[in-house]
């Protein structure tokens, strides 16, 4: 029997945020960003964008659904645990405090991240994503909170008031720098689902993502 999906992991939000400061007036000698996120006025921090408007003529790029790499040699096939990044977490063990769908979406953002990077594209172009979750063993329930944690090390973790780079939970230890200083703020949705297409696999982000080429970048 499948498990319900749950609602749309939300924490989603609004305002005006370009390359500039919001509410800043447009040089016209300039070209626009391609892509216009909308967030809520006042936020430092948002996680996610409420929407992205895309001008007219941007070029976008869109991946396919991406799943965690098998990088854990010391596990059996087939298990979580083979796709946690060994070479992040030494010998597949992960410090007190993070989760086994925490480590594995870190390693999918990581190949997300070599993926775009193959388009002439960064982590900072992309404009949506969708996340689809499984329960851990011996949960009922999937690792929302731990996918946010191992998202705010790629993605969001740029404070927009004052520009600094904003620390990440990093289980029983003092939060860190992210993996990689990003301001971006995609729209976004993750949910729940009944089973992913790889055995071992917690967490897809089908990690997929739509990006739009910056102005001056050909699309490859």
């Amino acid at each position: 029997m499948r498990r319900p999906v749950p609602a749309l992991i939300a924490l989603a939000v609004t305002a005006a945020l370009a390359t500039g400061c919001a509410g800043a007036a447009p040089d016209p000698a300039e070209p626009g960003p391609p892509a216009l996120p909308v967030l809520e006025a006042g936020e430092a921090n948002p996680m996610i964008a409420e929407g992205v408007s895309l001008v007219s003529g941007a070029s976008l790029y869109k991946s396919s659904g991406l799943g965690p790499a098998a990088a854990n040699p010391a596990a059996a096939d087939s298990t979580p645990q083979a796709y946690v990044d060994a070479g992040q977490f030494p010998g597949g063990t992960l410090p007190t405090g993070v989760t086994i769908t925490e480590a594995q979406g870190m390693n999918v953002l990581a190949r997300i991240k070599e993926n775009l990077e193959a388009r002439g594209l960064r982590l900072d172009d992309v404009t949506s994503m969708r996340v689809f979750l499984d329960n851990a063993p011996g949960t009922t329930r999937a690792d929302y909170a731990g996918w946010n944690r191992a998202y705010r090390q790629y993605f969001a973790n740029t404070d927009l008031t004052t520009g600094e780079t904003v620390l990440v939970p990093t289980g029983t230890a003092a939060p860190a720098a992210p993996l990689v200083r990003n301001p971006a703020r995609p729209s976004r949705f993750a949910l729940e689902v009944a089973s992913l297409p790889v055995p071992g696999w917690l967490v897809e982000v089908e990690v997929e993502v739509d990006a739009v080429y910056p102005a001056g970048v050909t699309p490859r």
